[in-house]
């Protein structure tokens, strides 16, 4: 393949396919699932508490301080992704996306080190990298306890995805052209 040329793919007829992404923050999740549903013309799902106050109309602010108390609202979340995931062909990108659609046909791990994941986050949102850092440290402990406690999920043991990307060394299309690769393997895309 030369350079700045990529194989075009498609979903073989009759077929559909999920692809799960997970990882956490700063390892390039949203930017390889939505490169990934682009290159393959699905819906790309991605369903935040950003998108559950657009969808109720209450203020992201007040969600985000709710949700502290109220696990309601992590549930209503996780439970809406997947319902969307499960309407039709789709990448469905998110922390818990390989643990939570158990019918993915591809469950993606995305991984990188703390000090690469918080130096992508000041570049995407600027700040201290130290206090990036601090704070990615909690989110990610915070995550992994929340996760046990609404799921029995253990977000540190990935051993059940089927392709782990260290996505340090590999630029975001990179990544999309091995899981496009992948998919050919197993007979679940085809050259267009």
């Amino acid at each position: 393949m030369s350079e700045g040329f990529a194989l075009n793919y498609r979903i073989p007829a009759g077929r559909e396919l999920r692809v799960a992404i997970s990882g956490r923050s700063g390892c390039g999740n949203t930017t390889v699932s939505k490169l990934l549903a682009s290159r393959l013309e699905v819906d790309c799902v991605n369903f935040t508490f950003r998108s559950l106050a657009a969808e109720t109309g209450v203020p992201l602010a007040e969600i985000i301080e709710r949700a502290k108390a109220d696990d309601s609202f992590d549930r209503a979340v996780d439970t809406r992704q997947v319902e969307l995931a499960r309407r039709g062909s789709c990448v469905l990108g998110s922390r818990l996306a390989i643990w939570m659609l158990d019918e993915a046909d591809l469950k993606v791990y995305l991984t990188a080190s703390e000090e690469v994941r918080a130096r992508r986050i000041l570049e995407r949102e600027g700040g201290d990298i130290a206090e990036i850092a601090r704070f990615t440290a909690m989110r990610d402990a915070e995550d992994t306890g929340r996760y046990r406690r609404l799921y029995g999920i253990d977000n540190t043991d990935f051993s059940h995805a089927d392709l782990v990307v260290d996505t340090e060394s590999r630029l975001p299309d990179a990544i999309v052209e091995l899981i496009l690769g992948r998919l050919e393997e197993r007979g679940l895309v085809e050259r267009a």
